[in-house]
């Protein structure tokens, strides 16, 4: 399967905690530092279940930029797109099971529909970001790209990404994707609304719904949920529901959002 993905790649600094943080005092915390960001985790964990991958997307050429670009491409991915500006960092802090994210996306929103190349999208399953349609102009450099892999054959997905920045705009640009998937979380998908298409809800630790039938959650020790719903999708797109499963639970089971 060859599979490509649209969106971020951002330095992403995770913070473990094991309790909430003390305002005005200190927390001991464990912390890592790596690529992230949910087309990149996608392309990655795609890459280690033994998808062709490839990411696309606009990085920082900063010092974030090449550490995060050296280490997606340790995962086997492919990287295109331009480098130019600061690079994205996204601060998540994970306590109790839970996680809360501080995102600056950096110049990922800049992104232009002039800088694709159409053989970029020569693939068999292109996955967007929701992030990506968030802003412009990278907006429109996703609905581009969505038509020049649909002209190639391509099926597409998309992931609503977060419930709180769901408006009538976004709607409107994850209906001209014409996605043949949605992934998103139940209140991402409550608060998107209908849409003819056919529903990934991720629901954390008691597992997915798909397409109105739910599967449990695999078996995992939590260490850091940050990404396991990028697993998770990976997994679904290259396998299906089981193999998503267990990339979720592995990514659960580890600091970070990558393989």
């Amino acid at each position: 399967m060859r599979l490509v993905s649209l969106g971020d790649l951002i330095l992403d600094v995770v913070v473990g905690l094991d309790g909430p943080l003390v305002p005005g005092d200190d927390r001991v915390a464990t912390t890592r530092v790596g690529a992230g960001g949910q087309a990149a985790n996608v392309a990655a964990w795609a890459a280690t279940l033994g998808a062709e991958a490839r990411y696309v997307g606009k990085r920082g050429a900063d010092a974030a930029g090449e550490l995060a670009a050296r280490e997606l491409a340790s995962h086997g991915v492919e990287i295109a797109g331009p480098a130019e500006g600061r690079n994205g960092v996204v601060v998540s802090i994970a306590a109790g099971g839970d996680r809360s994210m501080a995102s600056d996306r950096g110049s990922a929103t800049g992104f232009r529909p002039d800088e694709l190349e159409p053989a970029w999208f020569l693939c068999d399953h292109l996955h967007v970001s929701g992030y990506a349609l968030l802003r412009e102009p990278v907006a429109f450099a996703a609905i581009r790209a969505v038509e020049l892999a649909r002209d190639a054959g391509a099926s597409i997905s998309v992931d609503l990404s977060a419930w709180t920045l769901i408006d009538d705009t976004f709607r409107e640009r994850v209906a001209a994707c014409r996605p043949s998937t949605v992934f998103g979380t139940e209140p991402e998908c409550n608060e998107f609304g209908p849409l003819e298409t056919a529903w990934v809800v991720k629901r954390g630790a008691d597992g997915v719904n798909v397409g109105g039938v739910s599967h449990p959650a695999h078996a995992a020790t939590i260490v850091d949920p940050t990404g396991a719903g990028d697993a998770f999708a990976a997994g679904y797109l290259v396998g299906g529901v089981a193999l998503g499963l267990d990339a979720a639970a592995r990514c659960c089971a580890r600091f970070g959002a990558m393989p």
